[in-house]
């Protein structure tokens, strides 16, 4: 199944794909014309350049993938790339598969250490004959932005943690926390800033008796509070009046509700706990970390539904939300 991630990266390569297969077709063609001449054909690359106006590097290699004309760049030529073998490097590998065009997946390049594309096009000669490649060297950054911003869906996630924590897990029990003594202190707290004090993201450490916010008013910068700071109420007072926004995926008399879930699954066991908890008001989403290291991402109303035998494993429950 491709996920909306795969969707977004593949939209943006066919945009990429259409854009420079044209371009580089047209100077293969006209490479053929003067081919092997180096003179002539690094000529034909300068002048390449402009009609790609974001390529970084081009070059000319013959049918064993060997370098035949020194690399161009906007900033001259690169006369040491003269006779480089590009067999093995992974953005030919489709193109001496028999590709006639490819564009390689994103990696980084052994020289800038940035992430760069590679579009490949095979250079044919008389009756078909394979003369060669022309190569296109793109960095990332300097690619003009075509894609709306990726979207994260809204579906359960569940990712495992640290495998020596996991295996060392039987061997553990929870430890009271400062936190958990102040639990219910903290949680309407937490409960004001968000509902009313304009904080749209809240992540909960309990074992360690931390929070991290983000408020709307900045929302660039996070603030870590301790637990002095959670358990006292004038921690209201360092936060403006925010009206609740309307387009929060979370409603606002459910806040309360998520937070008195987090309570029952901090205590529902002395081993398998929860060590943290967040929620985002705009994306709708809960996110867990367990005393196994688990990590679960989940909808704000799937995270109500379920009961606590969910995640104790034990027998029929009443629901905790």
């Amino acid at each position: 199944m491709i996920s909306n991630l795969q969707a977004s990266i593949a939209r943006q390569r066919e945009i990429l794909q259409g854009w420079l297969s044209a371009s580089l077709s047209s100077i293969a063609d006209d490479s053929v014309k003067v081919w092997p001449q180096r003179d002539a054909l690094e000529a034909r690359l300068q002048a390449g350049l402009a009609e790609l106006p974001y390529c970084k590097y081009l070059y000319l290699l013959d049918a064993s993938a060997q370098q035949i004309v020194a690399t161009v760049s906007r900033t001259g030529l690169v006369a040491p790339h003269f006779g480089r073998d590009r067999s093995h490097r992974p953005y030919m590998a489709e193109a001496i598969a028999g590709m006639r065009f490819s564009l390689s997946e994103a990696y980084i390049s052994q020289n800038a250490k940035r992430p760069s594309l590679t579009a490949v096009q095979r250079v044919y000669g008389l009756q078909g004959k394979l003369l060669g490649y022309l190569g296109a060297d793109f960095d990332l950054r300097e690619l003009p932005s075509t894609q709306a911003l990726y979207q994260q869906p809204g579906e359960w996630v569940q990712l495992k943690g640290d495998p020596a924590i996991r295996g060392g897990l039987f061997h553990q029990e929870r430890v009271n926390s400062p936190m958990d003594q102040q639990m219910d202190t903290v949680l309407h707290i937490i409960n004001e800033l968000i509902t009313i004090h304009g904080v749209f993201h809240a992540k909960l450490h309990f074992s360690s008796s931390r929070a991290t916010v983000w408020q709307m008013n900045d929302p660039y910068r996070f603030r870590l509070h301790d637990i002095d700071e959670l358990s006292d109420a004038d921690l209201c007072l360092a936060y403006p009046k925010v009206a609740y926004p309307a387009d929060a995926q979370i409603p606002a008399e459910a806040v309360h509700n998520i937070l008195k879930v987090f309570r029952e699954l901090r205590f529902m066991d002395e081993t398998i706990y929860l060590r943290s908890g967040l929620l985002n008001i705009f994306n709708g989403m809960v996110g867990l970390t367990f005393s196994c290291d688990g990590s679960h991402y989940m909808p704000w109303c799937e995270f109500l539904e379920k009961r606590m035998d969910f995640w104790t494993g034990a027998g029929e429950q009443q629901k905790v939300a």
